[in-house]
């Protein structure tokens, strides 16, 4: 996330926030130095499976994850390009929730049908993400050799 901003006191004072993604852990949602996300304060909302927040790690950094579980003890966060699930989490850690991004110029909205699928999706698929990556990178080292590239 940028930090060039005071991004949590911009929210705490209820305006929504945009900023450049930095690093890969919301990969392929989100691409580092390309995409940028909208995030709106995380207030009073009850937190639920799927939604994207914006987490203070305790002593450390802004980080923006999805929500793996919900339960009494706390909140289980798990980013996109990752398989290990962190938490729980307090709620008084959660900063923002993510309402829209904008990727190549397009400002794509978490509510539309699309992203809303790819979200349960994803999700789901997490026990497997790393073996799909390995199988994706395969795939493009053959095609680049079949292309002499």
């Amino acid at each position: 996330m940028d930090s060039r901003a005071d991004i949590e006191q911009l929210l705490r004072d209820g305006n929504m926030v945009q900023t450049v993604i930095h690093g890969y852990s919301m990969y392929p949602m989100l691409v580092p130095d390309r995409d940028s996300a909208i995030v709106a304060p995380f207030g009073d909302r009850q937190p639920k499976r799927g939604d994207v927040v914006l987490y203070r790690r305790d002593g450390s950094i802004l980080v923006l994850h999805r929500i793996w579980r919900v339960r009494q003890e706390g909140i289980y966060l798990v980013g996109d390009n990752q398989t290990q699930i962190e938490g729980p989490l307090r709620p008084d850690q959660m900063r923002g929730v993510l309402i829209s991004f904008i990727r190549k110029g397009k400002h794509i909205s978490v509510g539309n049908i699309p992203y809303r699928l790819y979200a349960v999706v994803w999700l789901w698929m997490r026990p497997i993400r790393h073996i799909m990556a390995v199988m994706v990178h395969f795939i493009k080292v053959c095609v680049k050799r079949m292309l002499g590239r």
